[in-house]
């Protein structure tokens, strides 16, 4: 944990030359704006002003004028432009001019979910795997031919997942495990368990850093859910767990997932991933099978996987409306549905389906009386 006086102590004892204040849009794209030294105890104090309705979600004219405020715990250097002097980065908070927090900051809201599960005595964990694409860059053309887990020289990518690793960890975000996937120029990363906060600050550092490394290789990552009409698609998928209540707080996810499926799968593109080659669309779930939606590795374990979300999602609101989800179905107590170990893609008949379409997905959202509760109406139009 780092406090303000941590941080400027750091700033001045480092020869720090640059302060990076990083915030999300709503349909979680990084933005920031970069500070000198000088002005860092201003920002921690009285924040830094900006113009919001050139931000997506956030573009009210009428109501324009907010504040970013650096959240210390987040500080972190980047290890790429430490040549002439460090960078720090740090995530911040938004609030309005009079004080209040910003209701349509996507990692407020998630705060605010992870704050009722508090209460409620529920604590969860998220841990993330994350698949993409390695092309050279300007093309489709893949970094190489490699297959599932296979090795150099076939696997053009070892070096690269190296280095992204690397500055992961020189950022103080761990990943667990890295290696090549089952599409040609494919690449899985994943990381293990955290406080659904600090999962969500680390998907978007690891997203950022992986297209930095690159770019820097000549390359182009691509996180999209179909980036090849003929090879396996890029998945997201969630490791969750909850210290009680495991199961109705799955049946809860299950119950809204039809609703909440926009914030897991919002672009066009991510239907064409949905029920190919291992992205189960199909609303079940099993031990160890890895057709169902869900996947329970085995009995008697406290997570579950759920396979459907995809890089696209916004982390910060899409934990927020699974939380959400998932205490409604503790509070409620609802049951959750038998496990199936069929290969549901080839028989799925008597199981409810994922929306097939994004104007699918856009019309449950619309008309769910759940997802209006806990998602501002700005952030919702941004996505309809």
């Amino acid at each position: 944990m780092y406090t303000k006086e941590d941080v400027l102590e750091f700033v001045e004892e480092q020869n720090v030359k640059f302060i990076r204040c990083a915030f999300f849009d709503v349909l979680g794209t990084q933005k920031n704006v970069s500070i000198q030294p000088s002005q860092l105890k201003r920002a921690f104090e009285t924040g830094i002003s900006f113009d919001g309705s050139a931000v997506t979600g956030f573009n009210d004219e009428s109501h324009s004028d907010l504040i970013l405020k650096p959240d210390p715990n987040t500080m972190t250097v980047l290890p790429w432009r430490s040549i002439d002097g460090l960078v720090i980065r740090m995530y911040c908070t938004i609030y309005d001019t009079d004080g209040s927090l910003y209701k349509n900051d996507t990692r407020y809201l998630l705060k605010q979910a992870i704050q009722k599960a508090k209460d409620m005595g529920v604590s969860i964990h998220v841990g993330n795997e994350f698949e993409f694409y390695l092309f050279e860059q300007g093309t489709k053309n893949p970094m190489d031919q490699a297959g599932y887990m296979d090795i150099a020289p076939d696997d053009c990518g070892e070096d690269v997942r190296r280095q992204i690793c690397s500055y992961l960890s020189a950022m103080d975000v761990e990943p667990e495990a890295s290696h090549h996937e089952q599409g040609p120029g494919q690449n899985e990363i994943d990381f293990r368990y955290q406080d659904p906060l600090i999962a969500a600050d680390h998907a978007a550092t690891f997203r950022w850093v992986v297209k930095t490394v690159a770019q820097s290789n000549g390359l182009t990552a691509d996180f999209s859910p179909k980036p090849l009409e003929d090879q396996p698609g890029n998945g997201m998928h969630m490791h969750i767990s909850t210290n009680n209540n495991m199961e109705a707080f799955l049946a809860g996810i299950l119950r809204r997932i039809k609703e909440i499926t926009l914030f897991l799968n919002p672009g066009a593109d991510s239907y064409l991933r949905l029920g190919q080659q291992k992205a189960p669309r199909y609303i079940s779930w099993g031990y160890a099978n890895r057709s169902a939606l869900v996947r329970i590795p085995a009995v008697g374990t406290k997570r579950f996987e759920l396979r459907s979300p995809d890089c696209l999602a916004n982390s910060y609101l899409a934990y927020t409306v699974l939380i959400y989800a998932g205490l409604e179905g503790i509070e409620n107590q609802t049951e959750l549905m038998a496990p199936t170990d069929k290969n549901i893609e080839v028989d799925g008949g008597v199981f409810e389906h994922l929306p097939l379409s994004l104007d699918q997905a856009k019309e449950m959202a619309s008309h769910s009386v759940f997802v209006k509760k806990y998602v501002p109406e700005n952030v919702l139009k941004s996505y309809l």
